[in-house]
Formats: C-alpha cells, sequence, structure tokens
C-alpha cells in the first residue's frame, strides 16, 4: 500500500492511468497541480475498512497542507488509447477534510464496480477485475475551464479544438452546457470561434463539495492571452508526449493555465 508524490507515480499496475499521464507530465516540466497518488492496494484496503490505510488517507491530507482538495480515479487501464473511461469513474471535487477524503476515496473505489462501468470494460474489451487508484491534488478554483485537443478528434485535422466555460469544467466533460470552442490552426491562429451559451456553471460549496449555479454567459469567455497560452500548453503537451494526438483537460486561475488531466485521444 502505498501513497507516493505525483512525480513518482510511475507503475501503470500500481498507481492507474491517470496517475502516471500525470506523473509523467510534471517530470516534463507541465503545469500540473501538487498531488500525491494512492496505489490500488491502498484505495481497496480503505474501501475494506483498514484503519492503517485509513490513516495513510488522512495523512495524505495533511501531506498536501489541507484545504480544496479534488480525488480522482486513476484506473488501470484509464486514460488509455482504445479506452479512455470518461465519465465512467467518480470525480470528487472541492474535498475539505481529511474525513471526507476518505469517503471520496471509497466512492472512486466504488465507481469503478457499476453496472455502467462494468459494461464499458466488457465493450472495451479489458479483462480482469476492475482496480482502481486514486489521484489527490490541490483543487484549482478555475475561473475558467474546459477541454483541449490537440488534434480535431473527429475530422482527425491537424488542428486545436479548445471547448471552454466559467466554473469548472465539468460542465464541460459532461455536456451540460454549449461552450465557447474555438478552432485554432498549427500556428495558434483562430479558425473558427462559437460563442458559448452557459446557463450554469459548477461551483465549490463553502462546507466542501459542488453546486450547480444558474447563470447566463453567452459571447466570448476566453480572452487573447488565453487562447495563446492554451496553445503554447498544447505545444509543451506535444513536446513531452509526441505529436499523436491529446486529449487534455485545463483551467485558469488567478492569470496561470493549469494541467488537469492528459490522455491520447480515444479511437
Amino acid at each position: 500500500m502505498r501513497a507516493v508524490v505525483l512525480a513518482e507515480a510511475i507503475e501503470h499496475a500500481d498507481f492507474g492511468g491517470k496517475a502516471v499521464e500525470l506523473g509523467a507530465a510534471i517530470r516534463g516540466g507541465l503545469p500540473v497541480p501538487e498531488g500525491i497518488a494512492l496505489s490500488v492496494a491502498l484505495v481497496d484496503a480503505v474501501a475494506a475498512g483498514q484503519a492503517t490505510a485509513i490513516e495513510t488517507v488522512r495523512g495524505v491530507f495533511a501531506r498536501l497542507g489541507g484545504g480544496a482538495m479534488a480525488a480522482r480515479s486513476s484506473g488501470v487501464g484509464e486514460d488509455g488509447a482504445s479506452a479512455s473511461f470518461a465519465g465512467q469513474h467518480a470525480t470528487k471535487l472541492n474535498v475539505t477534510t481529511a474525513d471526507q477524503l476518505v469517503e471520496a476515496v471509497v466512492e472512486v473505489h466504488g465507481s469503478g464496480r457499476t453496472a455502467a462501468a462494468l459494461a464499458y470494460r466488457k465493450k472495451a474489451g479489458v479483462d480482469g477485475s476492475p482496480r482502481v487508484a486514486v489521484v489527490v491534488q490541490k483543487l484549482v478554483a478555475a475561473e475558467h475551464a474546459g477541454v483541449l485537443f490537440t488534434r480535431c478528434p473527429i475530422s482527425g485535422k491537424d488542428e486545436r479544438v479548445i471547448e471552454a466555460a466559467r466554473g469548472l469544467g465539468e460542465v464541460v466533460v459532461a455536456g451540460l452546457i454549449n461552450p465557447e470552442r474555438l478552432r485554432l490552426d498549427r500556428a495558434g491562429r483562430v479558425l473558427e470561434r462559437v460563442p458559448a451559451n452557459q446557463d450554469l456553471m459548477i461551483v465549490a460549496r463553502p462546507d466542501g463539495g459542488t453546486e450547480e449555479r444558474v447563470v447566463d454567459e453567452t459571447g466570448t469567455l476566453l480572452a487573447e492571452h488565453q487562447v495563446t497560452a492554451l496553445h503554447e500548453l498544447a505545444a509543451r503537451i506535444e513536446h513531452v508526449f509526441g505529436t499523436g494526438g491529446h486529449d487534455v483537460e485545463w483551467a485558469f486561475v488567478a492569470g496561470s493555465v493549469y494541467l488537469l488531466q492528459r490522455r491520447p485521444i480515444t479511437r
């Protein structure tokens, strides 16, 4: 049972796809929020109620300095080129106490065993029982967030595709709104820009967790310097991981862009 800083998460069999990808991104100098990877064995033990494992997770909350955190699934076989598991496993945002973190780990563990997740595994041809690790990171209280594809996921064209919203990026990932959508060429020039029509955003609750808030955000959301920063982030990701096509989750806060997730564009 191990809990290691993300940069040391190397073994897929122990820490799953998301943790290993983020660890590689950190080692490549990309702007990933501080975090710790919990191994499959540790997550299994927490779900089984083992006291030592639970205390280890409480210690992770202290190691990261307390405050608001995110707990994300990192299943073995997740975030690969043939099976992303996008939307299949739980993500718990704005975890604000050690007790909440333990509860979040148990919930993420269980999400890998739902009927929908098991059906996805079967359809994707992923063999064996679910093995779910967890990534715990400092929460990025996003002002703008969304997704970025370094190659068009629909046509395969060699262009960037950006989708953006205000607040936490789950509204984009879950398809809850019509985000601002941009296409850029390889030089970063805007080829197309479709305005946002955002009627809700996800925000952090003061007592932990998140809630939906009704808004009326239409038109342009991202400033020119933010579009440039995302184009530059795409180039940096390609430098580290190659040009095969990447599916990225990102967030802006206080003028800085953070990489929250990187995986190959799923076949």
